[in-house]
């Protein structure tokens, strides 16, 4: 699919009747690291549901490609395009972890088995395709999770704290994909509390400055 611009126009937020932000505008363009930041409490994963069209916005829009992404057509294309991955696993426990990342492929492209395994290696799960995710560590659950990167060709990739409970030869290894995800041209969101080593050239959203 081919990466198109991400435009956010006045944006708000309100959670228990407390605004978080409001009037947030930015740009996105194809090929471009965005980490947003801010202190907790800020907003920052109530912004990447928004942005992922799981949570409603009080006001403002997102356009992907020129069309708005909270209904229509342009809901339909950016489901298609946006890939998003939560804080939380998301990994049903007493499935495998190869029926997880079938399961959850199928919502937009089935996946062979061949290249859930070969996923699966990339994210050094290789040996655990066949182990009930209850029984694999927290970082070992996230890793099933992450494995989706390596499986589904969506452009652009929103990821709430994604290094959360990795090792830091997963963080290294992760950091390495998503620098080779933005150079082939895809885009992404991501929050994270982790020092970003090994990208270069990521912009900074600190909802902490937001007003």
């Amino acid at each position: 699919m081919k990466p198109l611009p991400i435009e956010v126009r006045s944006l708000a937020c309100e959670r228990d009747q407390r605004e978080l932000f409001t009037a947030m505008s930015f740009d996105l363009q194809a090929g471009e690291v965005l980490q947003v930041a801010g202190p907790n409490g800020s907003g920052k994963t109530s912004l990447l549901r928004i942005l992922a069209g799981l949570l409603p916005a009080v006001a403002g829009d997102v356009h992907y490609g020129g069309a708005t992404v909270f209904s229509g057509r342009g809901r339909e294309r950016w489901r298609q395009n946006r890939l998003f991955i939560g804080h939380a696993p998301a990994v049903k426990a007493n499935l495998t972890a190869e029926e997880n990342l079938s399961w959850l492929c199928a919502l937009s492209q089935p996946v062979a088995a061949q290249q859930i395994a070969a996923a699966l290696e990339q994210v050094g799960l290789r040996g655990f395709e066949d182990v009930p995710c209850h029984t694999l560590s927290a970082g070992q659950q996230r890793r099933v999770a992450l494995a989706r990167l390596y499986l589904e060709a969506h452009p652009v990739w929103i990821l709430d704290e994604p290094f959360t409970a990795i090792d830091k030869a997963g963080v290294a290894a992760l950091e390495q994909h998503i620098q080779a995800h933005a150079a082939d041209g895809g885009t992404v969101i991501l929050t994270t509390h982790h020092s970003l080593e090994h990208l270069e050239g990521v912009r900074c959203l600190d909802l902490g400055q937001v007003a």
